[in-house]
């Protein structure tokens, strides 16, 4: 999916992290909304989905949410 993703228009980024146990997130970031609904409308989107529902993820949940402010400092 990054490898798509990467290639839809208003993608900024993602940042992912898995712990030992499995459990993962990653968080995929958008320039607005209608490119978060032109990427889930990709043929390869959708099948890449459905794998996923079928062979890889015992839960998935999907969350859209508006970052309105970021800060902090690098990791050194």
């Amino acid at each position: 999916m990054e490898s798509l993703a990467c290639k839809q228009d208003g993608y900024l980024g993602h940042e992912s992290v898995r712990g030992g146990d499995g459990f993962g997130i990653t968080v995929s970031y958008w320039r607005d909304e209608r490119s978060i609904q032109t990427c889930k409308s990709n043929a390869h989107h959708k099948i890449a989905q459905k794998l996923g529902n079928e062979r890889w993820y015992d839960a998935l949940c999907v969350r859209i949410a508006k970052v309105e402010q970021s800060y902090g400092r690098p990791n050194s």
